[in-house]
């Protein structure tokens, strides 16, 4: 397996990284890049999928900065949208991509820990209580806002936030109901059904989404569907190949370049025998 950490897109990348850490002029954004200045979030999204870990200097200066601002101690920009409850959304990101790198940093433990609570209350029957769910996270973060909480639990930040945090039950009921509805900002329709066209952009977010999922360790069993996807859809030379329009400059490519079908075969095949390699 190659290091990509060296190659051209990282690169590229790590060259407009701030002394703060941080990337462009703000923290939230995931379109996909445009040419324009990459904010925090597509930079930390494209490095994470190059390879990068709290290992690398880049991640853990990111990493220190948005464990500040989830202290209280900065801000990690000016912005606030409006219509959600932002007060309470901006420290859930800062948390779930702490924890994307490091899930022991101390800070974003903890903020995980308290979003547990309010799992466990809402998933306490086996399925999604949305009642008993507001109730503790109104007790939990004091929050009676219109939105009672920042986008729906099914979102990428929750999904890379809690796992490690949950009791069995209450993780395997979320991640069914997860399956069941997608998660927001990345697939947002039902995991349990796979893409018509394997080889499209469409898979790459399928996959991307299942990825969140296999760092829960009850999933392996739930996820018996992606693999015998996975492998109904390889080639006859034992590799995978998602098309050219999987390049998204997202989760792909991973090698300089995809002039070659054999590069984006390679970069296809990398990734999804990674993920199998957690879940099988």
């Amino acid at each position: 397996m190659l290091d990509h950490r060296t190659g051209k897109w990282a690169t590229a990348i790590l060259a407009s990284q701030r002394d703060d850490g941080t990337w462009g002029s703000m923290f939230h954004g995931l379109a996909q890049p445009t040419g324009k200045p990459l904010t925090t979030e597509q930079a930390l999204r494209r490095l994470h999928a190059l390879g990068f870990t709290i290992a690398d200097e880049p991640i853990r200066c990111i990493v220190n900065t948005m464990a500040s601002c989830l202290r209280g101690e900065r801000k990690i920009d000016t912005y606030w949208e409006k219509g959600i409850d932002w007060a309470m959304y901006e420290p859930l990101m800062l948390a779930a991509w702490i924890r994307r790198f490091d899930p022991e940093q101390p800070d974003a433990l903890a903020y995980a820990r308290r979003w547990a609570k309010i799992v466990e209350a809402g998933f306490a029957t086996g399925t999604y209580d949305e009642a008993a769910w507001n109730a503790v996270y109104e007790a939990e973060f004091h929050r009676r806002e219109r939105h009672p909480q920042p986008i729906g639990f099914t979102a990428l930040y929750h999904a890379m936030l809690l796992p490690g945090v949950l009791s069995p039950e209450a993780e395997s009921a979320m991640i069914q109901h997860i399956l069941e509805r997608g998660v927001y900002y990345i697939y947002d329709k039902p995991l349990i059904h796979p893409p018509a066209a394997f080889a499209s952009k469409e898979t790459s977010n399928w996959l991307a989404a299942l990825e969140l999922l296999s760092e829960y360790s009850g999933t392996k069993d739930k996820l018996n569907f992606a693999a015998a996807f996975l492998y109904l859809n390889i080639g006859p030379d034992s590799q995978w190949d998602l098309g050219a329009k999987a390049n998204d400059k997202v989760y792909f490519p991973l090698s300089d370049s995809w002039r070659t079908k054999a590069a984006r075969k390679a970069d296809c095949t990398e990734r999804i025998r990674r993920f199998l390699n957690k879940i099988t």
